[in-house]
C-alpha cells in the first residue's frame, strides 16, 4: 500500500518547518464534511505538572477547557496526552490524573521520561500498562513507553512493537504514539534503527505521533520515498519550547483521507496541516 501526502504551505510562526508560510486562521473544525468524519482525536503532550516556576495548574485547565470546546462544537472521540505529564516527582501523577479526568471524553496516555514512576504506579494509575494497544473500528493505536522509573531516554520495545503491529496488520490503519523520537532528528531523540524498521516495513502505520520536542510542531519523514509519516505536536506546558501552547487533530474520514493540523487555541491559527490517504 503507498500513501501520497498532500502538503497545504501552513507552517508555524515560531518554529522550523519545510515550507514558506501561509498561517491559516479560524477554529478548529473539521476540514470535510461533518457526515463524512468517522474519527477525530486531539494529541498534546508535555504537560509537565509540578515543574517548578511555570504555571502548571493552569497549562492543564487549559487544556481540558480547550478538548472540551472542542468536543462541544466538533466531534472528538478521544485525547492522548503523549508523554512527560508529571515533572520527576510521583506525587504529581494523580494530581496530573485528577486534571485529566475534567475531560467530557475518553482520554489515553503515554509515559515520557519525566513521568519517573514504576510500571506497577502506573498501571495503577491509568489502568494499562506502559506498552498498550487499543482499536476503534477500523483502526488501531499503539501507546508505547521510551523511559522508565529513572527518566532514562529508550528505544520503544521493538518485540512488543512488531508483535503488536503483525497484531492489527488487518487494520485499515495503525496509529503509534511513543513519546520519545526514535531517530536522530533532534538533539533530544535517541536512534533507534530497529525501531524505525519494524514502523517502516508495515504498509498500515499511517502516523506515528512524538513529543519530547517541545520546538517542533510538524512533519518529519525517514525519506522523500517512504509513505509514513512522523508528526510533532510542540507542548501543552512546560518551561520552554514553541511560543504557544497547543494540541494536534487528527481526522479520518470515509474515504480513508487522514488529515491532520496543529493548532493554538489561543489567537485560534491552525499551524500546519498535512492530507494523505492509503
Amino acid at each position: 500500500m503507498q500513501r501520497r501526502l498532500f502538503f497545504k504551505k501552513t507552517v508555524s510562526l515560531v518554529s522550523a518547518a519545510y515550507f514558506a508560510p501561509q498561517v491559516v486562521i479560524g477554529s478548529a473544525a473539521q476540514i470535510g464534511k461533518k457526515e463524512d468524519l468517522k474519527l477525530r482525536f486531539a494529541v498534546a503532550s508535555d504537560g509537565h505538572y509540578g515543574q517548578k516556576n511555570t504555571d502548571y495548574e493552569l497549562f492543564f485547565k487549559d487544556i481540558v477547557k480547550h478538548l472540551n470546546q472542542e468536543k462541544k462544537k466538533n466531534q472528538l472521540d478521544f485525547a492522548l496526552f503523549n508523554g512527560d505529564l508529571i515533572h520527576d516527582d510521583p506525587k504529581f501523577l494523580p494530581l496530573a490524573k485528577n486534571a485529566f479526568d475534567k475531560l467530557k471524553m475518553p482520554y489515553y496516555t503515554t509515559q515520557g521520561n519525566h513521568d519517573m514512576v514504576s510500571k506497577e504506579v502506573w498501571q495503577q494509575t491509568w489502568g494499562y500498562p506502559v506498552n498498550h494497544d487499543f482499536v476503534l473500528g477500523d483502526y488501531a493505536f499503539l501507546l508505547g513507553t521510551t523511559s522508565n522509573e529513572k527518566g532514562q531516554y529508550l528505544c520503544a520495545d521493538v518485540s512488543w512493537l512488531s508483535e503488536r503491529l503483525d497484531f492489527h496488520a488487518n487494520k485499515k490503519y495503525v496509529f503509534i504514539f511513543l513519546h520519545i523520537t526514535q531517530k536522530s532528528w533532534t538533539k533530544n531523540a535517541v536512534d533507534c534503527p530497529d525501531v524505525i524498521n519494524a514502523i517502516e516495513k508495515h504498509n498500515n502505520v499511517a502516523a506515528i505521533f512524538h513529543g519530547h520536542d517541545h520546538d517542533e510542531d510538524s512533519l518529519k519523514k525517514i525519506s522523500d520515498q517512504s509513505p509514513r509519516n512522523y508528526f510533532f505536536d510542540g507542548h501543552f506546558g512546560g518551561s520552554w519550547g514553541t511560543l504557544y501552547r497547543g494540541y494536534r487533530i487528527v481526522e479520518i474520514y470515509k474515504d480513508e483521507t487522514v488529515y491532520t493540523y496543529q493548532f493554538n487555541p489561543e489567537p485560534l491559527p491552525m499551524i500546519n496541516s498535512y492530507k494523505w490517504k492509503g
